[in-house]
């Protein structure tokens, strides 16, 4: 959909309230990228975003109302979304956390050259993709929770510290300075054992056999491959970020993607159902 205006997005938002769907509906269009893309890199998989995104959808319909327009709409939606996932205990690394030991460990250790062929004829390169794309998003499992969203919202939203701090209830410059030390910690990481993005000698082409019998991609199921990098514009949430640690170059990996059909799919599905009714008439009394 085309960018809509902040200006044109404050009226949307106050028809949705008064119980128009359709603007409803913008309005849950104009944040699912934002909403779905820190879901994914936050919890891992796009099965857990999806789920994840679903609930923060849902949160930001039933809470509207109390939307005052006191500081950006996205800067309201990072605080509904960011308290949700800091928090969210159903994804699958909430019963299988992960630690940089750990991962270094594998990435020495792991007897790769053991495992027989599973490729079941998809192209070596694409899996090696898919496994580059998985493995730099499920390493910010390695990360705890607030590590993580300050990682995300300062690496690939570039969200400007004085947004970030308010977010999060922490000031610009502890902000900064989080940022600054979890940056170092990843880039540190991916130095010493990532071909692709560092000078270790880790390199995904090598591995995929390996990944693929230990679950960590599957040849019919390319999540990242498969999606498509979102082109659409986030919503403003970084105004001017501080460059604080010429590392931005380590993190190319960092892209941003359309959210799945099915997202969309359950969006449609919300606003044409007795659900939505129910919650609209909610918020409109509220």
């Amino acid at each position: 959909m085309d960018k809509v205006t902040n200006e044109e997005l404050q009226v949307l938002i106050g028809r949705a309230v008064a119980g128009d769907k359709e603007a409803l509906g913008t309005v849950l269009e104009c944040v699912q990228d934002l909403v779905f893309n820190l879901s994914l890199r936050m919890l891992g998989t796009f099965p857990d975003a999806e789920d994840a995104s679903q609930d923060i959808l849902l949160k930001i319909v039933t809470h509207l109302s109390t939307f005052k327009g006191e500081s950006a709409f996205s800067t309201w939606v990072f605080r509904i979304a960011v308290n949700h996932l800091k928090d969210y205990k159903k994804h699958m690394f909430a019963k299988m956390p992960l630690s940089f030991a750990f991962y270094g460990e594998d990435i020495k250790n792991a007897k790769i050259d053991d495992v027989p062929d599973l490729t079941q004829n998809v192209e070596q390169s694409v899996l090696a993709e898919e496994l580059k794309l998985s493995c730099t998003n499920v390493m910010l499992q390695c990360l705890d929770a607030e590590e993580r969203c300050i990682f995300i919202m300062g690496t690939m939203f570039q969200v400007d510290s004085r947004i970030a701090g308010e977010i999060l209830d922490i000031t610009p410059e502890t902000y900064r300075q989080r940022l600054s030390r979890v940056r170092r910690k990843v880039a540190d990481f991916l130095s010493e054992y990532c071909g692709e993005y560092g000078s270790g000698t880790c390199k995904c082409a090598q591995r995929v056999n390996y990944a693929i019998q230990n679950h960590r991609i599957a040849p019919d199921r390319l999540d990242f491959t498969a999606a498509t990098i979102s082109t659409q514009t986030m919503l403003e949430v970084k105004e001017a970020m501080e460059e604080i640690d010429g590392l931005s170059q380590q993190f190319s990996f960092c892209k941003t993607y359309q959210p799945p059909k099915g997202l969309k799919r359950f969006i449609e599905s919300f606003l044409n159902g007795e659900v939505c009714a129910a919650v609209t008439t909610a918020v409109t009394k509220a």
